[in-house]
């Protein structure tokens, strides 16, 4: 886990297809359920969309964290504003309101 949070937030569409494919190894490599520090810190790896499906992966490995669901903020001003995006960013934030 240490190594996927350490690259940071997941690569958008112009992602390599090399990159994209280790972090959804590395993060398919994550034990479930995940503790809440780590779901946590497994949130600040948002990209700014769903880098093809890895985002979700993301999305429901924190789900298996026993919550409460950590709040993840909007992937920047500079982030891609197409329906995955809008759907990740809703979802969370309705749930982050309760969150640490």
């Amino acid at each position: 886990m240490q190594y996927f949070i350490a690259e940071g937030p997941l690569p958008d569409w112009n992602g390599s297809e090399v990159d994209i494919d280790r972090r959804a190894r590395q993060l398919d490599g994550i034990p479930r359920p995940v503790t809440a520090e780590e779901a946590a810190a497994l949130a600040a790896c948002f990209g700014p969309d769903d880098c093809y499906g890895v985002a979700w992966t993301l999305l429901h490995l924190i789900e298996t964290g026993p919550g409460p669901v950590p709040a993840v903020s909007a992937p920047g001003p500079d982030a891609d504003d197409n329906d995955w995006g809008h759907i990740l960013r809703g979802r969370w934030g309705r749930r982050g309101e309760n969150s640490v």
